[in-house]
């Protein structure tokens, strides 16, 4: 707020007056006659057609900040109920650099696991990283043609001597043209998945060679914004093996149907048909070729949490673009039984970065932003 209006402005009695039929003025008037503020604030204002302007007392912030400094660990934030809580954040994708987009899941996460620690809980910060699906197929497929000595190994997974990350992403890049224009090219990357998936030694070489190079690169950024070292990587790929025990609770419980070959999860009293088509899309857990999504890993991730990792209460840090996802994937759980009633599954949304044009912020060649570039450029500005 600007000097002017103190502090703190409320706009309360806007609203208030609409619904009792009074002027907001008067209802001001009456706020600021039953608030009891003369411990913290100087006399509230009353401003223009009914805002409160809040100042606050110069001797009740000094006392505050008094007791905070003599608790310097905690500074005297008061201790709740401990809880066991994830918060899940960052979320970067193996082989790919971390862009801007990242930045605000990174650090809001962080702070939030920080403040929850402060508050006396017991947090669990987990990092969901991208590093399982149909792309590493194609990436593992290109590097054989292009760079075959990249994916020579040492202790179990591919060296990749001579790539940096940025190599990876325009290989990627490279490799999914390939991909959308090349049916020779397509059917070996499914084969190499399809390889990946059954645990064939070098695909899995191949892959352990791309998220070891990834998590390096990952690791200077974090390292950069001085993010806790206690954030825990668990990729999509550690959830596999429950799968399959998610999409048979699914069924169990009667809330997966078969719609046009897939198996999906309608929003509660919707069903396939003319009237679904208005309301919010089905949450799509198995795809038609037999494929999971990304909402059956969360599923699996949601059943890991509550029952090995114990939690309470589960934080996703996303942007708001996320939002409808999560909203089905927390209601398929909670329909299907597969975590306690007790477990507080929460969204924490934040908002995009967008650039001048109102889209999603990239580079004038339409890349996104490196998160490393960014960074640099902060450290260069005096």
């Amino acid at each position: 707020t600007k000097a002017a209006f103190g502090d703190y402005q409320c706009n309360a009695a806007m609203s208030l007056g609409k619904r009792v039929g009074k002027p907001p003025r008067d209802v001001a008037v009456r706020l600021v006659a039953a608030a009891q503020l003369a411990d913290v604030c100087e006399a509230p204002e009353i401003a223009g057609p009914g805002f409160l302007n809040l100042r606050v007392r110069e001797d009740a912030l000094a006392s505050r900040l008094a007791v905070a400094l003599a608790d310097p660990v905690r500074l005297a934030l008061p201790l709740k109920r401990a809880q066991r809580i994830v918060v899940d954040y960052s979320s970067p994708n193996i082989a790919k650099e971390m862009h801007v987009g990242h930045l605000r899941s990174t650090v809001i996460g962080d702070a939030l696991a920080r403040l929850l620690e402060l508050q006396g809980h017991l947090v669990v910060r987990l990092n969901h990283v991208g590093d399982w699906g149909t792309q590493f197929g194609m990436l593992i497929t290109y590097l054989r043609e292009v760079a075959p000595a990249a994916l020579e190994t040492t202790g179990g997974a591919a060296r990749l001597d001579g790539l940096g990350i940025s190599d990876l992403v325009s290989f990627y890049k490279q490799a999914k043209k390939r991909f959308d224009e090349d049916e020779v090219f397509q059917s070996a990357s499914r084969a190499a998945v399809v390889a990946l998936q059954a645990g064939d030694p070098a695909c899995l070489a191949a892959w352990r060679g791309l998220c070891e190079k990834s998590r390096a690169e990952f690791g200077l950024i974090y390292q950069t914004l001085g993010v806790d070292e206690r954030l825990t990587e668990r990729g999509e790929s550690f959830y596999n093996g429950g799968l399959e025990e998610v999409v048979r609770r699914l069924d169990e419980a009667g809330v997966l149907v078969t719609s046009e070959g897939a198996r999906v999860v309608f929003p509660e009293g919707a069903q396939p048909g003319a009237d679904a088509q208005a309301g919010p899309p089905p949450l799509i857990v198995v795809k038609s070729d037999g494929g999971y999504m990304y909402s059956t890993t969360d599923l699996a991730a949601i059943v890991h949490r509550a029952t090995e990792e114990k939690a309470e209460r589960v934080l996703y840090v996303t942007d708001a673009g996320q939002s409808l996802h999560f909203a089905q994937v927390f209601a398929a759980a909670r329909r299907a039984h597969l975590v306690p009633d007790g477990v507080s599954l929460e969204h924490v949304p934040f908002g995009l970065v967008l650039g001048e044009d109102g889209k999603k912020f990239k580079t004038r060649s339409g890349d996104t932003v490196r998160l490393s570039d960014l960074l640099a450029e902060a450290r260069r500005i005096p």
